[in-house]
Formats: C-alpha cells, structure tokens, sequence
C-alpha cells in the first residue's frame, strides 16, 4: 500500500512539472511572438482616401478632417454631416481623410503613412479654390493623435484643432500591438509601448484601469512623446473630463505643459468638458470661434 502511494505521489510530481514546464513554455512563446513577430506591410501602404466638399466662394481656408480609432473616411458620413455643411456655409472648404479600413487603405491602424497623408493634403491645397496659405487640421481620438503629429512635422500647417487627443504615439491597432501607427520618412515614428497588464484589462473591458496604467506608464517613460513645441500655428485641444475610451483630460493637459515649458508663439488652448470621449460635437461652437478668430485670416 505504502509503496502505490509513493508512486502516485512521484506520477502527481511529474505530471505537475510536466505542466508547470509546458506553462512556462507557453509563456516564453507568447512573449516572444508579441515581441519579435512583426506583421507585414498592407498591400496598400502609402495609400490615402480622400473626399473634397467646397462651397462657391474663392481662396476658401481648407479644413482636414480625420476620424479615429474606427477608421473609415469618417467626415464623408451622416455622422459628421451637419458640421461638414456648416463648415461649407462658414466659407471654408472641408477634405476629408480616410487613412485605414477604407476600400484603398490599409485594412488596420499600422504604420500610416504621415508623408502619405500630407502628399495628398498639398496637392487638394494646389486646387483653385482653395487658399493653400491657410490648412488647418482637425482630428479625433486616435486622429488628434495623428494631427498633432502632422503639424509637428510639416511648417505650412497653420492651426490644428485636436479632439479628445493623445500626447504620444500610441502603437498599431494589431494583434503584436509592436509597430507603430505612423511612419514618417519610411520609418516608424516612437511610440509609447503598452505594458501587459493593459492587455489583460482590455480583455476584461476595464477602460478606467486601462487609463490608469497610460498614466502609470507614461510617468514612467518618455517614449513616443509628439514634439507639439514644433507645431507652426495656434492649437486648440478639446478633451472629456468622464472619457471613457482613454485619459483625455490628462493627455491634454500634458500638451498643455510642453507648450508651456517650450514658450509656444501662438495662441493655444486646452478646453476641458464635461462629458465622455464621443460628445465632442456638443462644442463644437469652440472650434468655429478658435478658426475664425484664430486661423482664417491670421
């Protein structure tokens, strides 16, 4: 009897190495696929959707507008349609920028081409009845990520206006999450790494604990951080104090300070409401005043 105990316990032992080896295996395998796997280029990388709606006066300011995390060419749809027509009778004309998830783009948020965008911006400008001295640029969530980092590049950007934005780049909407959303110049621009943890509370929907460990991690590290300093005109960021999707509020308030401490030439502007990451259009009234006292004659 002592003895068939003494076996059952030595097959319990190696059954629970077994285990705790084939674990850790699993582990190390995971790892390393999220680290060293990179997905390949979409087919249609450096390709941009683009939609121009323009009213009947001349030398009209141009407005590039940018949607987010959803993709889609956003500010061609319902959604967006009352401010779009507004924008027209306002005298300004509107392009409207589909840089993933659309027929001719790339199917996820990876590695976008910012040249690509821009390109495609200049030569809309070069339109007759566009002025091409006055571009302004309007994105939200992951698209005020992107026109923050836009306008930090490019001089002939005049003003931008950034809704419920980031003060980093965040990475690629992929499975590895390893590259980045953008790529400048043929090379990805630096992004603030997510650490694990953020992906097991994304897998439990924890948004208030995934806002948590952005603000923890960026604490910590530096990386990815947009050089708003460098933009080249006046900034007016739009933020929720209830976001729910990310730390708006605290990002904002971050480009708020690098502004500051970098003593920006130009008027700008971090608006706090109170609301969640998608009531943005219920202020829209503070993006027509700051462009028309701020951006379309200056």
């Amino acid at each position: 009897m002592k003895i068939k105990n003494k076996n059952r316990r030595a097959l319990i032992k190696r059954l629970l190495v077994t285990v705790i080896t084939v674990i850790i295996i699993l582990i190390i395998g995971v790892v390393l696929f999220f680290n060293l796997y990179n997905p390949p280029l979409s087919e249609n990388h450096g390709k941009i959707d683009a939609q121009l709606f323009v009213g009947d006066s001349v030398n009209q300011p141009l407005i590039v507008a940018f949607g987010g995390s959803q993709g889609g060419n956003t500010w061609t749809e319902d959604y967006w349609l009352e401010m779009r027509n507004k924008f027209v009778e306002k005298g300004y004309a509107v392009l409207s920028i589909g840089y993933f998830n659309t027929k001719n783009t790339p199917e996820k948020l990876d590695r976008i081409s910012i040249n690509a965008i821009y390109d495609t911006i200049k030569k809309v400008s070069r339109r007759p009845e566009i002025n091409e001295n006055r571009i302004a640029l309007l994105g939200s969530s992951r698209g005020g990520e992107l026109v923050l980092n836009i306008a930090s590049r490019y001089k002939d950007i005049n003003a931008v206006v950034a809704l419920v934005p980031s003060n980093v780049s965040f990475p690629a909407q992929t499975l590895t999450a390893n590259t980045s959303a953008w790529t400048y110049n043929d090379k990805e621009i630096p992004y603030m790494k997510i650490p694990f943890k953020a992906f097991w509370a994304s897998l439990q929907g924890d948004s208030q604990r995934i806002s948590e460990i952005i603000i923890e991690e960026q604490e910590k590290t530096l990386n990815g951080v947009i050089k708003v300093e460098k933009i080249n005109g006046p900034i007016l960021l739009l933020s929720a104090k209830n976001d729910e999707l990310w730390p708006s509020g605290y990002m904002s308030n971050q480009i708020e300070n690098r502004l500051r401490e970098n003593n920006l030439k130009y008027y700008y502007e971090n608006y706090l409401f109170d609301g969640k990451h998608h009531d943005t259009k219920k202020y829209f009234d503070k993006v027509f005043n700051f462009l028309d006292e701020h951006f379309r004659s200056n």
